[in-house]
């Protein structure tokens, strides 16, 4: 198991785990970031990631990238 920041683009990756503090694992399931679900990077700019989730492309930050273990 390895943090979503170090996954390869183009890669899809399975989310094994999400971590952090409640309010935040709430947000990220909001995103569609939920365990079993399929995640792909897409591109990393500066440390923040672009990765596909359920259909959609979504922008989030090295921190909460942190917490989405695959």
């Amino acid at each position: 198991m390895m943090p979503l920041t170090f996954a390869h683009i183009g890669e899809e990756n399975i989310i094994k785990k999400i971590g952090g503090k409640q309010e935040v694992k709430a947000h990220l399931e909001n995103l569609g970031f939920v365990v079993g679900g399929n995640v792909t990077l897409i591109n990393a700019i500066g440390g923040n990631v672009i990765v596909n989730v359920k259909e959609s492309r979504i922008a989030i930050s090295k921190e909460m990238a942190q917490k989405i273990m695959i």
